[in-house]
């Protein structure tokens, strides 16, 4: 006979957005992954680029037409999906799975739910993941439209790191979605006097086939402008 824990652990509660953000131990974890990714010279992963991946996660999935529930799931999955970073960059997207089970589990959230988020997690990084829902197309999406020049810690390095230039040159981005039109648009503008924009595809094309595969998974075409002018 099944004992009252794990009826509770498969049945559990709606957890939300809200209750993953208050929770201290989640916060902490992404505060400290962003720590080490700092020393090692990466651009910002915590808790604000975290935060904006699970409002365009969220929005993506409400503008499709997807219902709130799985719309929070998506927001969930986009907040925690860094977190793999506290133990190292390689394979942090299943790291941070394998962490938010037992985070969310400790949380309540049903099981069905942990799964939907935790393979949604695994599978955001362009190198080794893919969208297997349309949970996980959402947060793809929404982790690599994030270029923005605050995601750049420390000046001094925008001439030696492609990396740094091309996001300090990122002066706005913004995600798109048109349902009518059956599009999602990433409308990025970028200060050529500080790097051009082959520079741009040069780091980040993997990430915008990823983005391509991720619209085609929710019935949309991915288009990517740039100063005003359409090149995908």
């Amino acid at each position: 006979m099944a004992t009252t824990n794990s009826v509770n652990t498969l049945k559990g509660h709606s957890v939300t957005i809200e209750d993953v953000k208050k929770n201290e131990k989640i916060r902490k974890v992404i505060e400290k992954s962003d720590k080490f990714l700092e020393v090692m010279g990466y651009t910002e992963h915590g808790i604000r680029h975290c935060s904006l991946a699970a409002h365009i996660s969220q929005n993506i999935m409400l503008r499709l037409g997807k219902s709130e529930h799985r719309a929070q799931l998506a927001a969930i999955a986009a907040y925690m999906h860094d977190m793999g970073n506290v133990v190292n960059r390689d394979f942090h997207a299943q790291v941070a799975g394998v962490m938010a089970y037992q985070l969310l589990f400790e949380l309540e959230m049903p099981q069905e739910d942990i799964l939907e988020v935790i393979a949604a997690i695994g599978n955001h990084d362009e190198k080794d993941g893919q969208p297997v829902s349309d949970i996980g197309a959402a947060v793809i999406l929404a982790d690599k439209s994030d270029v923005h020049r605050s995601r750049v810690r420390n000046l001094d390095t925008i001439k030696q790191d492609i990396h740094d230039r091309v996001n300090y040159a990122a002066t706005s981005s913004f995600l798109r979605v048109e349902e009518e039109k059956k599009t999602i648009s990433l409308e990025i503008t970028i200060d050529t006097t500080i790097s051009s924009v082959m520079e741009y595809f040069e780091i980040f094309l993997s990430r915008m086939i990823v983005c391509r595969r991720a619209a085609e998974f929710l019935g949309m075409r991915f288009e990517l402008e740039i100063n005003g002018s359409k090149l995908l």
